[in-house]
């Protein structure tokens, strides 16, 4: 038993350590490739601070907070999806799937078709939204505590009405306000700049800090509120401390980026794969979220013909998972 523990261990290890690999050379790929190359010394100079003729503006400017950008959202979507599915035992039960992101985004339509807003405004009210509407989902679905399949189903049905709101926007909306509202909508770190990274680096710390503080706790819930409780865990309030922080990150992210679909959804399902059962996943989700995230920019602005948003990549990607995942419960007999 303590040599298959050891080994699962130093498995953990290791993909950790690969993943942490991977995404700083995919950090590294996306600063040196565009229209221009520029060579990994040119990079380094530019970081360090050294003037670089057409790399200070193209690399220091334009990549550098793109790409810190794409990590950040990255971070933050897979650590607020990880928290949702462990806490509820189930893969389904994502902030893009159970209304959350869709809270965000039909408020910042709202704000900027309906109320003319724009800017910090508009991210305020979708961080404002997101955690209304996870407060909402909560509340309609506690019942002598919450069960996840009631959460998720409840999830499900407020995310399709917000989903008819932000249809009856676009439809209302000026050719100028529906071009703006459509980062709302698909995900896109294509106005990325450090003004918008900066208060998601602080929720990131804040945020992220607290889930992984309680992710032992976290790990408990999965074997049933009775049996952690048990163990010696505050469950409703353990419980009410990571959705909040869960939300707040998922809200932060969305509004510095939009809702990147799917990445909440992909990556903890991904990394529990790759680690095995041993330990949080919430570490390894938080990198293959950041690694998603990167490369999917990557792809829509380099691989095809035209660009496209990062959300539509990542939507490519999560939409036949979703549709196995549902196949693959139905045939197992499962619920939700």
């Amino acid at each position: 038993m303590a040599a298959g523990r050891s080994r699962r261990l130093a498995k953990r290890r290791t993909v950790i350590g690969a993943l942490v690999v991977a995404v700083i050379g995919m950090y590294a790929v996306t600063l040196m490739v565009g229209q221009t190359f520029y060579s990994p010394g040119d990079v380094a100079r530019v970081i360090a601070g050294q003037t670089v003729p057409g790399a200070s503006f193209t690399v220091g400017e334009l990549r550098l907070p793109r790409a810190t950008l794409a990590i950040l959202t990255g971070i933050a979507f897979a650590l607020g999806g990880a928290t949702f599915q462990t806490m509820l035992r189930n893969p389904l039960a994502s902030p893009d799937i159970i209304g959350i992101s869709h809270g965000a985004s039909a408020a910042a339509v709202f704000a900027i078709t309906v109320l003319t807003v724009s800017g910090a405004a508009v991210s305020f009210v979708a961080i404002v939204a997101s955690l209304a509407t996870a407060m909402a989902i909560y509340v309609l679905s506690f019942r002598d505590g919450v069960v996840g399949t009631r959460l998720i189903l409840i999830g499900i049905g407020i995310a399709a009405m917000l989903q008819s709101v932000v249809s009856y926007l676009l439809i209302r909306a000026s050719t100028w306000d529906l071009q703006v509202a459509m980062r709302w909508i698909t995900g896109s770190i294509n106005g990325a700049s450090w003004s918008l990274a900066l208060p998601l680096v602080c929720a990131v710390v804040v945020l992220g800090g607290i889930l992984l503080a309680h992710s032992r706790q976290l790990e408990l819930l999965q074997l049933g509120d009775e049996s952690a409780s048990a163990l010696g865990v505050r469950v409703e309030r353990t419980r009410l401390v990571v959705i909040v922080a869960a939300v707040g990150l998922i809200a932060f992210a969305t509004a510095a980026a939009g809702p990147i679909a799917f990445v909440a959804f992909l990556s903890g399902p991904i990394a529990a794969r790759l680690v095995g059962p041993t330990g949080s996943v919430l570490v390894p989700a938080a990198l293959v979220g950041a690694l998603l995230v990167l490369t999917a920019d990557l792809l829509g602005q380099f691989a095809f013909g035209t660009r496209y948003p990062v959300g539509v990549i990542t939507g490519v990607l999560g939409a036949p998972y979703l549709v196995y995942l549902l196949i693959r419960t139905n045939r197992a007999g499962g619920s939700l």
